[in-house]
C-alpha cells in the first residue's frame, strides 16, 4: 500500500505555506535575519510540537512566521514544500497564505507574493506541478483588516487565483466575513474557507451562505448534521480533511474516529492534505498512508481520494482532464 500511496498522481488543496517551515530552515533563517528563537535547538522546538488545540498551535506558528522576512525567504521556503510535493507525486497544489501576519510585521505584500509566485513558476518549469495560490484572511481579526489586504492585493490579482478564511475558528463565525467575501467574488477570487475544524456544523453552513465558499476546509463537523451531509452531497461541495492535523490539534482522539470513511461512503467529495506539515508530522503521503491503516481503505478508495482532488481543484479543465488521465494509467495495473 505504501508503494502505492508513493506513486499515486494526486493534487494538494489545503497547504498553508508558512506550515512547512522546517524547523531546520526556520534555524537558519532565524540566523540570517537576526531573529532570537526561543529554543535551544532544532530538538528542542521539535519538542515544542505538543498542542492541546488549535490555539497553542497558532501560538507557536505564529511565532515561528517571524523569520520570513524578505522575497528570498518566502522562495525558499515554497521551494523546500514543493520539493517535497514533486517527491510525493503531487501534480497539482493549491497553497494558502497569510498575508496579514506578515504586513503587520513590516514585510512587503510584493516580496511575500513574488518569492511564493517565483517557486511555483519554478515547480511548473523544472517538475510540472502545476498551481494555484490562495490568500487567506485571519478570522480572529477584524472585517476592515480583511478589506485592507484586498485592497494591498489588488496589483497582484493575476497571481491570486482566490481567497479564504483561516486561523482560531473558535468563536469567529462565517458571517463576520460575508461583506469581504462578496467584494472578493466581485472581483472574481475563487473562495474557500476553514469550517468545521473546531467549530460547529452550523459554520459549514455559514461558509456555504454567507460566504459562497465553493469548497469547505476540514469540514469535520458535518458529520453530525444530517441535513448538511445530504446537501454536500447533493450539491457536490468539496472537503479539504488533514487527518494528521486532526490528531495532532486533538480534533479527534484516534484516527479510526476520524469522519472521511463515513463521508467517502455517502458520496462525498473527501479529499486528503496536509494543512501545516511541518508541525503536524507529515506531508500529504503520511495523511494518505495514517488515513489509510486507520480506516482500513483499499487501493479503490485512495485512487477515489485522488480523483476527488483533481476535480475539486481550481485547475483548468484541460488540466483537470489531464492529471485524472494520470491517476487512471497508474491505476489500471493495480
Amino acid at each position: 500500500m505504501d508503494a502505492f500511496i508513493r506513486g499515486l498522481p494526486k493534487a494538494e488543496l489545503h497547504c498553508h505555506i508558512e506550515g512547512a517551515l522546517e524547523p531546520e530552515l526556520m534555524f537558519e533563517l532565524a540566523a540570517r535575519n537576526r531573529v532570537e528563537l526561543p529554543f535551544a535547538d532544532v530538538d528542542a522546538l521539535r519538542a515544542a510540537y505538543d498542542f492541546g488545540n488549535l490555539q497553542d498551535f497558532l501560538d507557536l506558528y505564529y511565532q515561528g512566521m517571524r523569520v520570513l522576512q524578505s522575497e528570498s525567504d518566502f522562495y525558499e521556503l515554497t521551494r523546500a514544500y514543493l520539493q517535497k510535493a514533486r517527491a510525493q507525486n503531487i501534480r497539482h497544489a493549491e497553497i494558502f497564505f497569510d498575508p496579514q501576519a506578515h504586513v503587520s510585521r513590516g514585510v512587503a505584500f510584493a516580496d511575500l507574493v513574488g518569492g511564493i509566485t517565483a517557486a511555483l513558476g519554478e515547480a511548473e518549469r523544472e517538475a510540472g506541478i502545476t498551481s494555484h495560490l490562495i490568500m487567506c484572511f485571519l478570522r480572529d481579526r477584524d472585517e476592515k483588516d480583511a478589506l485592507a489586504v484586498l485592497e494591498m492585493a489588488e496589483p497582484h490579482r493575476a497571481e491570486i487565483a482566490g481567497v479564504g478564511l483561516d486561523s482560531a475558528e473558535a468563536g469567529n463565525p462565517p458571517e463576520k466575513f460575508a461583506r469581504v467575501f462578496a467584494e472578493a467574488r466581485a472581483r472574481g477570487y475563487r473562495r474557500v474557507a476553514h469550517a468545521g475544524e473546531e467549530g460547529p456544523a452550523e459554520y459549514v453552513r455559514g461558509a456555504l451562505d454567507a460566504l459562497g465558499a465553493e469548497r469547505i476546509d476540514h469540514g469535520n463537523a458535518a458529520l453530525g448534521d444530517a441535513q448538511l451531509m445530504e446537501r454536500l452531497a447533493r450539491e457536490g461541495v468539496p472537503l479539504t480533511m488533514c487527518p494528521l492535523s486532526n490528531l495532532k490539534l486533538r480534533v479527534v482522539a484516534d484516527l479510526r474516529e476520524h469522519p472521511l470513511k463515513k463521508m467517502l461512503e455517502r458520496g462525498l467529495c473527501v479529499t486528503v492534505n496536509s494543512d501545516d506539515p511541518s508541525y503536524f508530522g507529515g506531508y500529504i503521503n503520511e495523511n494518505y498512508r495514517a488515513i489509510a491503516r486507520a480506516l482500513d481503505l483499499e487501493r479503490a478508495d485512495l485512487a477515489q481520494l485522488a480523483r476527488n482532488s483533481i476535480t475539486a481543484s481550481f485547475a483548468a479543465p484541460p488540466r483537470r482532464r489531464e492529471l485524472l488521465g494520470e491517476v487512471e494509467r497508474y491505476c489500471a495495473p493495480h
